[in-house]
């Protein structure tokens, strides 16, 4: 006997669906407590799928209504459904995968796929048999109903079919193959889409069959339908990364038909064949298979960096003048904090900046717009181009320049901005080449940012920001000077994306030219400081950066009283409006965070009720952490980014204010505060609390040293190099504590010695890891020498090799002296690898006296022991450049 509903029952369900499609929120509201209530039913659910499969007298949107808040249910609590109720799901499910509506269809589909992805599938073995019978049937909604089932499934359990010990995709996929060559569009789609789930994993089923598979999409290449299309491309791209040998036969038809693909009049077929660059760009063969294509394809890619008019529309890129429109909420992305001060002590030597071209778009200005998605043609292009730019280098300018000379000086403001957003792609590949041709070209953009159309002077103030390393270097500043000038009038520009791309440009000219800028710090800080009346709230956030960038480029040069009174009321003005709550915080504690570094002591004045507030926010998120953590239904989660943010304001005040800091530390509660946030489960709290740790330590060691005994098993504890940042920070602390401790750093020594000696034999930790724990390591033997000595062998040829590249400084300075002091007491344990000593001590320019006098010592005695024949023997294994080195400084 089947189940039938109750007459009544079946009413009240319906007229609660209708209902629910109110706009009145509270009816939903209500709606939605009383379908919670019907949960507690265990017919309810059962009354559902009926409304959704049998209901046929009933509208569509309300039975698919019906189907979905049976899936919601189903992903929520299916296990505790009684086996009667999920055996009659399941049944009807499978009676009406071929409904007549597409979009009862669709939902039946998500239903099956949600409920063998609760673990059902194997709970479920006549689901994927019937589906496959189904694709057989001549009624083409079973048909189609079946397979948007299948890719359903393919897409959420791909794993345990692959998995599965019955081998499912042995008969699906040869079956899905079949259909690639179905009468029906829809049918051909599904059928790639559920192999191509299988294509990264490299399915043993797929690959068995991976000329069938390419034979059938080469002839699909031309199909008619728009999702066929992107369908093969979509295969195509994941082919090149997890099956590349079977398309190197067919490399150049694939690459032709790319091409044609990549201008497809579908955008959504022509970005993800435009994808195919890109992945191609990671493969050694590019060079080579793309090499003929050039020609045709750089200008492919060039005319699909060319804004749309839907683009233009969507951008309102006919309004020239909005500056005085305020920005709404849903404009301003949630941003991320991203730490300054928190990666301590960066001893390397830094390159340039090796900024990447910019897919967030607060440059090319596409991405404030939430009706532009995030990623589409235009920026694949101009993506596709620079990463191409890198391969070819050089070998792409007989192609691109004559495209850079007609698009350049184009009439139509499109295909000029278009040129000028290549022009920035092909920075960072093709520098030298384009070097020559800059004295023409940086004026040339330097007059496009007076351009009519905003949208022309944006992508202008970013690709100068792609070349500005070239004009900094240039001696007498004869292009830096007017770039400079001219972007600073775009910051004042009327037009909101032209503010936010001409900032964005200027932080990156700080960074190259630092110290360069200083002669023009007046009217630098003028217009940064004019620009705070002027912003709406979004490029506000732009604006900190640039001011905190500048700080952190020309450092002390700042610390002028005509350029603290210019600079300062604005920042202490937002600073005083912003409430505690206020997300805009973050931005302005990071900037000042570089501004009290960068004044040390010029900001003084400033820093108490700066030191109070940080310590304070600090407080408020450990007590909502705790509360919460006590009464989750009572207290929200704290956001801890105000925390981090504020820890990190309070090092750059430790490291700008140095000793003067010590009487805000007296007078507060950091170290009791400090000791919780060391523990907090948040990786990026713990980073942040080791920072200060290390700057309060530096700064005023009297107050931090109570707390040493509490602290040490801490640092200890996360000396773990899987988080590096956290790691890195820890081991700095531990070193700068154990240089004020001294000697009674001897009872901590087993407390980190070994990890830290792990750490620093561990392959592949980075660069800046190594580096500061060999100093830590070396530091730990200068006041502890005869603790550490022992394990000298274990660690001594790492250490060199860690410290060999690191510019001479202070930290370099005690991390050697402990090495000497080690090998004085262990000299045994650095024989084995004495010539990578000998390394380390020819990487230093200048050594104090004293320092050099200990290396002396060392290299003769060592000379002494193994007598003058050994010790020429040795030495000729030595590299010419360290043989002199030593010999010309040591005398050895």
């Amino acid at each position: 006997m089947g189940w039938n509903p109750d007459a009544d029952a079946l009413a009240q369900i319906l007229g609660l669906l209708r209902e629910s499609q109110s706009p009145d929120t509270v009816v939903q509201q209500s709606v939605q407590q009383k379908l919670e209530e019907l949960n507690k039913f265990t017919d309810f659910n059962k009354y559902l799928i009926f409304v959704l499969t049998k209901l046929t007298s009933e509208d569509e949107p309300t039975r698919s209504l019906s189907g979905l808040i049976l899936k919601n249910n189903v992903k929520a609590h299916f296990h505790q459904f009684p086996p009667d109720v999920a055996h009659f799901i399941k049944a009807e499910c499978l009676s009406a995968v071929g409904d007549p509506s597409p979009l009862i269809r669709a939902t039946v589909g998500i239903l099956i796929t949600t409920t063998a992805s609760k673990g059902e599938l194997s709970t479920w073995p006549e689901l994927l048999p019937r589906l496959c019978e189904m694709l057989d049937s001549a009624d083409y909604n079973v048909c189609e109903g079946a397979f948007g089932a299948l890719q359903k499934i393919c897409e959420d359990s791909a794993e345990f079919l692959e998995k599965s010990p019955d081998r499912p995709l042995d008969t699906l996929i040869p079956k899905f193959l079949q259909f690639f060559k179905h009468s029906s569009s829809k049918i051909r789609s599904h059928a790639i889409a559920c192999v191509n789930q299988f294509i990264i994993s490299k399915t043993q089923a797929l690959m068995a069959n991976i000329d069938a598979f390419l034979q059938n999409l080469f002839h699909l290449a031309m199909d008619d339908d728009a999702d066929v299309r992107k369908n093969v491309c979509r295969a195509l791209v994941m082919l090149l990364d997890a099956h590349i040998s079977s398309l190197i036969p067919h490399m150049h038809s694939i690459i032709e038909y790319m091409m044609i693909r990549t201008q497809d009049p579908d955008e959504n077929v022509a970005l993800e064949a435009c994808e195919f660059w890109l992945s191609l760009a990671e493969h050694p063969i590019c060079k080579e298979a793309l090499k003929p294509h050039l020609p045709k394809l750089i200008p492919i890619l060039v005319r699909g960096m060319k804004y749309s008019e839907i683009d233009i529309i969507l951008l309102k890129g006919d309004v020239e003048e909005d500056e005085s429109v305020p920005d709404r909420s849903e404009d301003i992305k949630p941003r991320f904090h991203k730490s300054r001060h928190t990666i301590r002590h960066e001893p390397m030597e830094n390159g340039g900046s090796g900024e990447e071209f910019p897919d967030d778009e607060s440059d090319d200005g596409l991405d404030d717009d939430s009706s532009l998605s995030d990623w589409n043609l235009r920026k694949c292009s101009a993506a596709a181009l620079d990463v191409l730019a890198n391969v070819f280098r050089e070998d792409m300018l007989p192609v691109i320049l004559p495209i850079l000379k007609e698009t350049l000086f184009h009439q139509e403001w499109e295909i000029r901005e278009s040129g000028i957003l290549a022009l920035g792609a092909i920075a960072e590949g093709c520098m030298n080449g384009m070097t020559q041709h800059l004295p023409e070209l940086i004026p040339y953009l330097i007059n496009c940012l007076q351009d009519k159309k905003a949208l022309v002077r944006s992508i202008t103030c970013w690709t100068l920001s792609r070349y500005c390393h070239w004009a900094v270097v240039l001696p007498d500043h004869t292009y830096l000077k007017p770039l400079m000038y001219e972007l600073l009038k775009c910051v004042l520009d009327s037009n909101k994306r032209v503010q936010e791309a001409a900032c964005s440009a200027f932080a990156t000219l700080e960074e190259e030219a630092c110290t360069e800028l200083v002669p023009y710090l007046a009217d630098i800080l003028k217009t940064l400081v004019f620009a705070f009346k002027k912003y709406q709230a979004k490029n506000l956030l732009i604006l900190y950066d640039a001011i905190g960038t500048l700080a952190d480029s020309v450092g002390n040069y700042l610390n002028k009283e005509e350029y603290i009174q210019m600079l300062m009321p604005p920042l202490i003005e937002k600073w005083n409006v912003l409430k505690d709550e206020d997300k805009d915080l973050f931005p302005l504690l990071e900037c000042l965070s570089s501004v009290a570094t960068a004044l040390q002591s010029g900001f003084l004045p400033y820093c108490g009720p700066v030191y109070q507030r940080c310590v304070s926010l600090v407080e408020q998120t450990l007590n909502q952490t705790m509360a919460h953590a006590q009464s989750p239904g009572q207290f929200e989660a704290a956001d801890k980014d105000f925390m981090i943010v504020s820890l990190d304001l309070l090092s750059g005040l430790a490291e700008g204010l140095n000793g003067h800091v010590g009487q805000l530390v007296q007078q507060s509660n950091i170290m009791q505060l400090l000791f919780q946030a060391m523990q907090d489960p948040m990786p990026e709290v713990r980073q942040s609390s080791f920072a200060l740790l290390g700057d309060l330590t530096k700064a005023c060691f009297q107050y931090v040293a109570p707390c040493i005994s509490e602290f040490m098993p801490i640092l200890g504890q996360n000396l773990n190099p899987e988080l590096i940042s956290v790691c890195n920070n820890a081991t700095w602390a531990i070193g700068e504590i154990s240089v004020k401790l001294g000697p009674e750093m001897r009872v901590y020594i087993n407390l980190v010695l070994n990890d830290l000696i792990f750490i620093i034999n561990k392959p592949n930790t980075p660069k800046t890891l190594l580096e500061n724990t060999a100093i830590t390591i070396g530091r730990l033997g200068y006041v502890c020498p005869n603790e550490v000595a022992p394990l000298l062998q274990q660690f001594i040829r790492q250490w060199c090799i860690s410290l060999r590249n690191i510019r001479d400084n202070e930290e370099k300075d005690s991390a050697f002296r402990g090495v000497c002091n080690m090998i004085s007491v262990n000299p045994g344990g650095v024989v084995e690898d004495f010539i990578f000593f000998c390394d380390a001590i020819a990487s230093w320019i200048n050594p104090k006296q004293d320092l050099k006098e200990m290396f002396h010592k060392i290299l003769h005695c060592f000379k002494e022991q193994v007598g003058e024949e050994n010790w020429k023997r040795f030495t000729e294994q030595f590299p010419p450049p360290l043989k002199e080195r030593l010999t010309q400084h040591y005398g050895v």
